[in-house]
């Protein structure tokens, strides 16, 4: 009977999960790409806003990215997040040791 419930549970999960959340995903994607596009293309913006601006949209779109089309949201994915904040660490870090190293 377990499993049976096991997999009656997977078709729930996957039923859930259609066709209109990758459009949606999609629609929020592009939206994204298009607020970058014209916070650079409109140009009377200060170049700090719009790099911290870009900067910003980069890591929702890339959170986005990761939570609906790589499926990171779903149960079972710890490891993997926790692997790629660690990455993400190590990087900042190397980036903030060559601007150190660059300005000192």
């Amino acid at each position: 009977m377990s499993s049976h419930q096991h997999t009656s549970d997977a078709g729930k999960r996957h039923k859930l999960e259609g066709p209109r959340n990758h459009y949606l995903s999609y629609i929020v994607s592009i939206l994204l790409t298009i607020l970058a596009f014209a916070a650079v293309l409109y140009g009377g913006l200060d170049r700090s806003f719009i790099i911290i601006f870009l900067v910003g949209l980069a890591l929702v779109q890339s959170v986005f990215q990761l939570a609906y089309w790589m499926h990171m949201k779903e149960k079972g994915h710890l490891l993997p997040i926790v692997g790629l904040m660690f990455g993400f660490f190590v990087a900042l870090t190397g980036v903030a040791m060559a601007v150190y190293w660059t300005w000192w």
